[in-house]
């Protein structure tokens, strides 16, 4: 055969088969996807129906659940308007039982209101009796009889209420004094300072007499230079040895007592030199009283305070009142007002503060007019004081206190004047302080003798027992303490003590 035509016969059975092959492919493929569809529809079914049995079941669940719920919410309202018509109906009740016993206390009180008109006339009709009754026996007025009662009701009254008086007084001022010296002694125990400032030095001694014509110059040039500079007067001839300075100002009587001393060392005096020594000698007084009113500050604790404050206090240094040391009496003031506010309760730095600069004033009483309280409350406002400090350093002399620092600010003051031996006063003025307090109590009736004694601190009063009895002796006592309040000014407290004795004698025979 021919080759080429069976080549060609090959590829038509190939491409034959080819085509068979694919057929048959195709139709096996269509069989098994047709199977998986329906396979695939089958499950679908299932599960829709699943799907709807599942909801069917729920669905009636849902029912039963709600059945159930809207049975419940019934039986409960049920039983609630049940409660409600039983709680009415226990209201309706009790508001009758309140009706009925609001009616049977009207009735009650009309009956009692009743029977007091009866009683009220009954026992007027037996005063109406008595009175006349009484008139009868006793031959008096009804208004006579009505004000001797009245009078013994009043004495009776009196003598109870001067009993009571004097026993409350007895009591609160027992717990005061108590009281008083707990603060007192908690405070004045952790207070040392010296039992006197030493007193300024007005005199400086002369080692010669060249020295001496030299001090006084020619034709007392030198002394005029010196008064001239300073603002002192000298006086050589007074004393022996000794030139003293007479000025009125404490810091102009240092600068002329150091420049003197400076002049008499260096023994060069005349005019120039004078100038030279007065000029250093003023700083140098300067540096020492700024210096003095820094330690005083640094002392007591006061915080803030102006530089020209500082330098005030520093000058009291040079001041001196009754032989005490002003800035040492208020260093102490201020220590003292700072414990006593610590002990009650206070402000201690405001108390501590107001109590050193309560005598500021003091500074500048030779420059300024007035009273130094307010001299120096005025000059502490000046440089930003404040006013809870301002009003103490006004109050704390002879003004109406108004805060609580005042108080304890006076106090201190009182305190550190009245202590043993700081101050030093004349015979003829403490005499003279005895017998106006003797005078004072002298002039009540009733009063016997008095004696004032501990320096004027106590006042013991003598009274006639027949015309003075025991309630009247407390309030005498009260009375004679406001006399000498509003007479006398005196420094710390003054106790008055009425004395009232009774004596009864018989002899046997």
């Amino acid at each position: 055969m021919n080759p080429a035509l069976v080549a060609g016969l090959a590829s038509v059975s190939a491409l034959v088969f080819l085509i068979v092959g694919v057929a048959l492919g195709y139709w096996g493929n269509s069989r098994l996807n047709s199977r998986a569809i329906k396979a695939t529809e089958d499950a679908l079914t299932q599960q829709i129906e699943q799907a709807r049995t599942r909801s069917n079941e729920i669905l009636k669940e849902s029912q039963d659940r709600a059945e159930e719920y809207r049975n419940e919410i019934e039986s409960e309202r049920t039983k609630s308007a049940r409660q409600t018509r039983r709680d009415r109906r226990d209201l309706q009740r009790i508001q009758r039982r309140i009706d009925k016993s609001a009616e049977e206390l009207r009735t009650q009180q009309s009956d009692l209101q009743s029977r007091e008109k009866d009683l009220k006339k009954a026992d007027q009709d037996l005063r109406e009796r008595t009175a006349t009754e009484l008139e009868r026996v006793s031959g008096m007025s009804r208004d006579a009889a009505r004000d001797i009662l009245f009078k013994r009701a009043e004495d009776d009254n009196e003598y109870e209420f001067k009993r009571r008086f004097r026993e409350a007084e007895l009591r609160y001022q027992d717990e005061a004094d108590e009281r008083a010296r707990d603060i007192l002694a908690a405070s004045l125990q952790r207070l040392a300072s010296d039992v006197v400032g030493e007193a300024s030095v007005t005199s400086i001694p002369i080692p010669s007499e060249d020295v001496k014509g030299r001090l006084i110059g020619r034709e007392g040039r030198n002394i005029r230079a010196i008064e001239a500079n300073t603002g002192v007067d000298l006086l050589v001839d007074d004393t022996p040895d000794t030139v003293a300075i007479s000025c009125f100002d404490p810091i102009r009587r240092e600068v002329a007592r150091v420049a003197l001393v400076r002049l008499i060392k260096d023994g060069r005096i005349q005019p120039a030199r004078i100038e030279d020594a007065v000029r250093k000698s003023r700083r140098e007084v300067d540096s020492a009283v700024r210096k003095a009113g820094e330690d005083a500050v640094l002392e007591v604790g006061v915080r803030g305070l102006h530089p020209e404050l500082t330098k005030l206090m520093g000058r009291l240094k040079y001041r001196y009142s009754y032989g005490e040391n002003v800035l040492q009496h208020c260093v102490e003031v201020g220590h003292v007002a700072g414990m006593l506010a610590s002990q009650i309760g206070a402000n201690a730095q405001v108390a501590k503060t107001a109590g050193f600069l309560h005598d500021i004033g003091k500074a500048l009483t030779h420059e300024v007019e007035g009273p130094h309280a307010e001299i120096g409350a005025d000059v502490a406002a000046q440089y930003g004081i404040r006013d809870n400090i301002v009003i103490p350093i006004r109050e704390h002399h002879d003004r109406e206190m108004t805060t609580p620092v005042s108080f304890l600010v006076a106090a201190a003051d009182a305190i550190s004047a009245a202590r043993p031996g700081a101050r030093s006063d004349t015979r003829e003025n403490y005499l003279q302080r005895l017998n106006e307090l003797e005078n004072v109590a002298r002039g009540f009736d009733g009063v016997r003798r008095v004696f004032a004694i501990q320096a004027g601190r106590e006042v013991r009063v003598l009274v006639d027992p027949e015309k003075v009895n025991d309630a009247d002796a407390s309030a005498l006592s009260n009375d004679i303490a406001k006399a000498i309040e509003q007479r006398l000014q005196y420094p710390g407290l003054i106790k008055v003590i009425v004395i009232r004795e009774s004596r009864a004698e018989a002899i046997a025979t």
